[in-house]
């Protein structure tokens, strides 16, 4: 995938870079793959904001995306490459040979007319999916499951690629894209390769409304507001943020102070992040 530049015509052009989308083979999704998708624009069940900065946006049909794997010794051809605007990453249309058609997270790579297949007897080539015991250390994979037969959870953003550094007892040590190295169990199933759109990360905005668009509403500044609406407010003129440092409007600290709690999981957590 390249990336398209503009001529600087107007302030919003000059820095605003798009994909080329050169990998899509069809535009209209699979009508029996979609399901509407309600918009919240940020509230819960009682409609009070939980999420700010959310709401507008264009309207979009949610993808049915396979990612259990389950169907597994069935041979599947590549029909097509497709844009999701629910994900940074593109999506592959498959079609089983029994008929049946899937939506998965194409892997970098991965063509219009090959065949990919799931199970412990499939190939270590992109877009086939296997249990960790199964495939060799060193390999790069997407779509990890937590759980055998949960569906993959972990690596599925555009570009990322997890890498399998070890098989020790029941686990498999794999370092996420975050740079953690994390003990997964052996039953669970991984997709071989990188996820695709890898130039994803690159893409400039341009433009506030570009953002409009992705349902993303302006954010205020605490030190613009006034006392009363945010603890960094007030003062006369330009004011530092002061107190014992950054604040949310609910006066809890925030930018840089740890929220993480505790969890059972975090045993198999071998070398963190950071």
């Amino acid at each position: 995938m390249g990336m398209k530049k503009f001529k600087p015509t107007t302030p919003g052009r000059r820095f605003m870079t798009v994909p080329t989308f050169d990998e899509i083979t069809k535009t209209r999704p699979e009508r029996q793959l979609t399901e509407p998708l309600r918009r919240t624009a940020g509230r819960n069940s009682q409609g009070k904001v939980t999420v700010r900065h959310r709401g507008g946006g264009h309207k979009r049909l949610y993808r049915i995306i396979d990612f259990k794997r389950d169907k597994d010794g069935v041979a599947a051809k590549v029909a097509a490459i497709e844009y999701d605007p629910n994900r940074s990453a593109r999506i592959a249309l498959l079609h089983y040979a029994d008929g049946e058609k899937r939506y998965i997270l194409a892997p970098e790579g991965l063509r219009v007319g090959e065949k990919v297949t799931s199970g412990s007897a499939a190939e270590i080539q992109p877009g086939n999916a296997l249990p960790l015991r199964n495939i060799p250390a060193g390999t790069i994979v997407h779509n990890i499951e937590l759980h055998p037969g949960h569906g993959g959870q972990l690596v599925r953003a555009a570009g990322g690629g997890a890498q399998i550094m070890a098989k020790e007892g029941d686990f498999a040590h794999l370092r996420l894209p975050s740079g953690e190295v994390r003990l997964v169990l052996l039953d669970c199933k991984a997709t071989i390769g990188q996820v695709g759109n890898a130039e994803h990360e690159a893409i400039k905005i341009g433009k506030a409304g570009r953002q409009r668009w992705l349902g993303w509403r302006p954010t205020v500044r605490g030190v613009a507001m006034d006392p009363s609406s945010h603890p960094h407010g007030g003062g006369e003129g330009r004011s530092p943020i002061g107190m014992p440092g950054p604040m949310s409007p609910w006066g809890k600290p925030t930018l840089g102070a740890k929220t993480r709690q505790r969890k059972p999981s975090d045993r198999l957590i071998v070398k963190r992040r950071k």
